[in-house]
């Protein structure tokens, strides 16, 4: 099924509404970041949990470092599942 020009145009005008804010998930990272909030913000519990539970160990610390440069892309990842998800369902 083609999406008209509208549809589409409709699609990306609630993929900017309702996706995470960037700015958000780097406050949620960076004053939450230890009970893992940003990845909970962004759509991913399952890795959240395991965030959290891998702080007893050091590997949570170092994650938690690189999480930083993960966000824009869990970000532009929540926006196409928004996008697939709306041309699906239509609209």
């Amino acid at each position: 099924m083609a999406l008209s020009t509208e549809e589409k145009l409709l699609i990306e005008t609630r993929v900017a509404n309702e996706a995470p804010n960037a700015a958000a998930a780097y406050l949620l990272w960076f004053f939450l970041g230890w009970v893992s909030a940003h990845r909970f913000y962004l759509g991913r519990p399952g890795t959240a949990i395991l965030q959290i539970l891998s702080y007893f160990i050091i590997i949570g610390f170092v994650w938690w470092l690189i999480d930083v440069f993960l966000i824009p892309g869990m970000i532009r990842a929540r926006q196409q599942q928004l996008r697939e998800q709306y041309a699906r369902t239509g609209l």
